[in-house]
Formats: structure tokens, sequence, C-alpha cells
């Protein structure tokens, strides 16, 4: 770790604006520390006009850079495959209708509402659902923009939680991040809000800041639902910013994608929800990649996703496997996808398959 990055006294490195003001966000600076391949460099101009790139230092320490197939160095690195027409195919930039009368606002579930605060992020993952959002430019919403969907939650007593979300919601300033907790935190009817960010995978000198954790207690409670992929992520500075979390009252649970070539192996994501388990963190789903234009390289297969849940049944406690998702097209929610242990039922005997192998025949009476 930091062997890109020696020369940067621990207090610099410890800083969450150097972190931000040095990421690097051009092909020349990425070079001084990244032997690029041919088809990087040919292709990094030609994604970059499409979908931004920046990385911090931090997670730049992160990646090996004589390994061109880096789990995490897939997950920043623009890829020639993100505009390849015949792997997008007929792809959509926006499959769930996200989109609604009112900008930045979704509304699909009865109790849950969607904030989407910013289109701009520290570092930018490769595979992000939003892609869209960042060809506009980076911005956050106006006050003006933040007060009619605070207003429209307000209105609503069926909402009983509200997700803020980005890009990136934590890196608004603090004035700004103040004024959309104190404000949804003065409705009656709203009982949790919830905060989705990547900043402890990225930049997890964040929540070093005491001001920031603060203002999550005060307006608590509040979850984080953060977005560790990949073991190598789990650092001590990400660790230290967990546990800042926790000690403020904000409890942290994790979402995993499940995303070919940087994870789709069950001893890899066996390592990660052990380590988030040991971090006090909860892995609460896995994701199946979204069909998303610029982001279809990553997709495995169902199949392949179902395949790897059962084989963590047996080797992880209950606790610590999450949910295996998929988002439906249209806008339909999400569902659970889970491995098919009930093998038949034929009245009340049913043939199950063992996590811990072979086939179990079991009666089961209703009862009295």
């Amino acid at each position: 770790m930091r062997r890109l990055f020696k020369e940067v006294p621990e207090h610099l490195w410890r800083s969450y604006r150097w972190q931000v003001e040095n990421a690097v966000t051009t092909k020349e600076e990425l070079k001084k520390y990244l032997r690029l391949t041919p088809e990087e460099e040919k292709a990094f101009p030609t994604v970059t006009r499409l979908y931004p790139f920046a990385v911090t230092p931090y997670y730049l320490s992160l990646i090996n850079p004589e390994d061109p197939e880096d789990p995490l160095r897939r997950q920043v690195v623009p890829r020639v495959e993100e505009v390849n027409p015949r792997l997008q195919r007929d792809a959509s930039e926006n499959p769930f209708n996200e989109e609604s009368s009112l900008p930045g606002l979704t509304h699909r579930y009865p109790d849950r509402v969607l904030m989407v605060v910013s289109n701009f992020c520290v570092s930018y993952c490769r595979h992000c659902m939003r892609k869209r959002l960042f060809k506009e430019g980076p911005r956050s919403r106006s006050y003006e923009e933040l007060k009619r969907m605070i207003e429209y939650v307000r209105r609503r007593e069926s909402v009983r939680e509200v997700l803020i979300s980005g890009g990136e919601p934590l890196a608004l300033p603090l004035e700004k991040l103040e004024f959309i907790l104190k404000e949804l935190r003065s409705i009656p009817h709203l009982e949790v809000i919830r905060i989705g960010t990547r900043l402890p995978v990225f930049a997890p000198m964040r929540f070093y800041d005491e001001r920031l954790l603060a203002l999550l207690e005060r307006y608590g409670p509040i979850w984080i639902a953060t977005h560790f992929n990949h073991p190598n992520e789990l650092t001590p500075y990400a660790e230290e910013a967990v546990e800042r979390l926790l000690r403020a009252g904000v409890p942290v649970f994790n979402q995993t994608v499940l995303l070919k070539g940087v994870n789709d192996e069950p001893e890899v994501l066996e390592r990660l929800f052990r380590g988030l388990i040991r971090m006090k963190v909860k892995p609460q789903y896995l994701f199946h990649c979204d069909p998303v234009k610029g982001v279809l390289h990553f997709r495995t297969s169902v199949r392949k996703g179902l395949e790897i849940v059962r084989r963590l049944r047996g080797r992880l406690s209950g606790y610590a496997i999450p949910v295996y998702a998929l988002d439906l097209p249209g806008g339909k929610g999400k569902v659970p996808l889970e491995y098919p242990y009930l093998r038949r039922a034929e009245g009340n005997r049913y043939l199950f398959e063992s996590p811990l192998g072979g086939l179990v025949e079991y009666e089961i009476d209703e009862g009295p």
C-alpha cells in the first residue's frame, strides 16, 4: 500500500481535501503511475469524451501497476469495451426509468423516495448505472431544486424513507448537506434517511472530519449504504472510516455489484464478505450488474451468479451472505434471486439439496 505515493506525508495523505485536489483526471497523469496497455492508450480519449475519468491517489495506490487485469484497475480505468457498439448493443442509458416530472426524484415504492442530489464523484466507477448523468458536466442540485424535492416528500405521508444518492452526495459542501438533512428531518412522517456513498472506498478520509460525523449524528437515524466490490478495498483507512461512523451512531451496510473480471469468483466474494463482517459492515445486497449502456461487458450470467451464491452458502454464516438481487427493467423493482434448494415437492414430502452437499428428503406436516 502507498507504493505509488511514498513521498506524500501521512498528514496530507489523510486529508480528504488533498485527495480530491490531487485526483488523477488525465491520461498523462495516469501514465505516471500505471503502465497503460496499447488498448487502454487508444481507448482513453474516445471513452472519456463520453464518460469522465477521475481517481483519487488513495484508490490508485491500491492498484497493482504491473497488472493490466487488476480488479480495482478494471473498476476505474477506461476500456474500449465501454464504447464498443457490438458489446453494448442496444443497451439503454436509463433502463430503470429513474427520471420523473420532478428532476432528481424517483418515487417507485410507496414508502421510499430516491433523491439524486449531484452528478459528480471523486472517482468514477466504469460500471456506474447512472453513467448518463456524467455527460452533463459536474453539478449539484440547486437549493430551489432541493426544496421542490423535499416539499414533494413533505406532502406524502406514505413516504417513510428517503435515499440520498448521486453522484457522490457526501462530496457536497457541508452547508448544502446540512440543509438537505435538516429539512428532511423536520418532516414528521419521515423515519429513516439513507445515504448511498462510495467514499469509504475511494476516499475514506472524508469520515475523519468530525464536522461531517457530527452532522450525520445530529440528524439521525441515518444509515450509510456503501459499495465495496473487492477485498483489496478493505484497508486500515477504510476500517477507520467505518469505525468513526459507527461511533457516531451511523449503521453501515454494503451493496456489492457482481462484476465480470472483478469479483465473479466465490473465493473473492467470500474474502470480501468475511472482511466486511470483521469491519462490522453488513453485506446487504449482491446486485446483478445492470444492463446499462457502457456497462454490459461487466455482466455475468444469472446462472453464474446463482452458482456463486450456492457455493457461498455452505462456507459463510447466514448474516455474512447478502441477498443476490436483480433490478427489473422499466422501473418494476428489484427481485431476490435464490438458488433452488427445493428440488421436488409432492404433497407433504419435499426433496432438498443441502448446502453441505447431497440431497435430503424431508416430510413436513402442517401441524394441528
